[in-house]
């Protein structure tokens, strides 16, 4: 079959994944977004009260914007005569100049909550992430030159260079999000993978008390905790980038990611601290003759 090529292999976004050169401003930059310690603040920012990372619903808002300026440049503007041109021509530039400063408020909201979720990623996420991020900066630069000069045509050129960056940008933040899975919640595929009904998995003598305990379950991964005469099992694997829950430390009924600190409560898997945002499945549990069975809630 033919080889269809694809953008990512055009403009060799991979070389972007293994480009450890990036790593000497992803330390320091990630330094420095960290002093954002986690707290309720940290949590809106990645979106835990929405239940997915909030910074893709903003970056909506400045890409919108600068679209919608574009539509305007590439629209003629008419009138009925030289002066009712200049007139409807002014209108029209006083327009594009409010979606251009509408969008440079909103790309401030939408860096703040994407730099929250950049510094807890994985290596190949956050080199290509500070491209993504220098891109939009490059286009917010544009942006905001294309305010401060009063010369129409150099408006629009630099409002044309702007949407040019802010389109590699958006370009990159896809690979991030769907190539490399980031801000994806990684414990999704785990009710697709467990059979309905009730399995064994493990014994349940010499289960200790606020200890996490691995299990498999087939293939799957779990995380097993007795809390005093109740016995919870979740997921193994993290939701947010996978990290081993039964390494994680037990703290007033949450359990944190040894990883980037996500916490979830033991008995419903809701996430207690980001940057998670998506909350742990969690099985259903009872004892059968010692042996400690699990099933999906719902089935069985």
């Amino acid at each position: 079959m033919r080889h269809i090529p694809q953008l990512s292999e055009v403009f060799r976004l991979s070389r972007l994944e293994q480009a450890e050169a990036l790593d000497r401003v992803v330390t320091p930059v990630q330094r420095v977004v960290r002093r954002l310690r986690p707290g309720p603040a940290r949590d809106a920012l990645n979106g835990v009260w929405l239940g997915h990372p909030l910074h893709p619903v903003l970056a909506q808002a400045p890409v919108g914007a600068w679209l919608s300026a574009a539509v305007l440049d590439a629209a003629r503007d008419h009138g009925g005569g030289p002066r009712a041109a200049q007139a409807e021509a002014a209108v029209a530039e006083a327009q594009r100049r409010r979606l251009v400063a509408f969008g440079l408020a909103a790309a401030a909201a939408a860096a703040l909550a994407g730099a929250a979720d950049w510094s807890e990623q994985h290596e190949q996420q956050m080199r290509v992430g500070v491209v993504h991020a220098a891109a939009n900066v490059t286009a917010a630069g544009f942006y905001g030159a294309s305010l401060l000069t009063r010369k129409p045509a150099a408006s629009r050129a630099l409002r044309l260079a702007g949407l040019a960056a802010v389109t590699a940008g958006s370009l990159l933040g896809g690979h991030i999000s769907f190539r490399l899975s980031g801000g994806a919640n990684q414990a999704e595929p785990v009710p697709h993978l467990v059979e309905p009904g009730w399995h064994d998995l493990m014994p349940a003598a010499g289960l200790a008390d606020g200890e996490p305990v691995r299990a498999m379950l087939a293939e799957v991964p779990m995380v097993v905790i007795r809390d005093g005469r109740a016995v919870h099992v979740l997921a193994g694997r993290c939701s947010h980038l996978s990290g081993p829950l039964w390494e994680g430390d037990l703290d007033a009924g949450c359990l944190t990611c040894p990883w980037h600190g996500s916490a979830f409560r033991i008995t419903d898997g809701a996430v207690a601290r980001g940057p998670a945002t998506a909350p742990q499945p969690v099985l259903r549990t009872r004892v059968r003759d010692g042996m400690i069975q699990v099933c999906l809630p719902g089935a069985g």
